[in-house]
């Protein structure tokens, strides 16, 4: 029996062996999974296929840290634990770390639903929805920051305005 432990992925480990037999004929076979390359080609690592989704769709998605794509993505995941995390203009960045198992199979997938909005929205009467923060308003003017541009419409362009959560900013006096 050999036994080889802590070997990462790609790495190889050579060692030569005596085989002998006595008695009643024999025969062995090796697997072309762990034969050495001058023996043969090495398995690649066990991955599955897995759509990678997020509410509202569009977002940028990074596994383990490298970028993967735009949402919805089908991704290739290896055995082991992962992180998946999505970042969208307008959302809150999302997480969601996750576990594969030898014996999953592809074809699986995962939806985040990326958290609220973390700008105001302010709805035109023309149907047009703004996604930026509410500067002010007053009774007569709106103004709203979207990409670090202020934006100045008339009140009565404005037919609804939703707010987001916010902490408040400590002063110093």
């Amino acid at each position: 029996m050999v036994n080889v432990s802590n070997i990462g992925p790609g790495e190889t480990v050579k060692f030569q062996t005596t085989i002998a037999s006595s008695g009643p004929p024999m025969s062995l076979t090796l697997s072309p999974r762990y034969l050495p390359k001058e023996l043969g080609p090495a398995a690649p690592p066990r991955t599955i296929s897995m759509t990678v989704n997020t509410v509202p769709q569009g977002a940028t998605a990074k596994l383990d840290g490298i970028e993967v794509g735009t949402t919805p993505k089908m991704v290739q995941v290896s055995v082991g634990k992962h992180l998946l995390e999505f970042k969208k203009e307008g959302f809150n960045a999302g997480r969601f770390p996750f576990e594969i198992g030898s014996e999953d199979v592809s074809g699986g997938s995962v939806s985040f639903e990326l958290g609220t909005s973390a700008h105001d929205t302010v709805e035109l009467r023309d149907g047009s929805v703004l996604s930026g923060d509410l500067v002010s308003i007053s009774g007569m003017d709106v103004i709203i920051r979207i990409g670090g541009a202020e934006q100045h419409f008339d009140r009565n362009q404005v037919k609804r305005i939703l707010f987001v959560q916010r902490q408040a900013a400590e002063q110093n006096l």
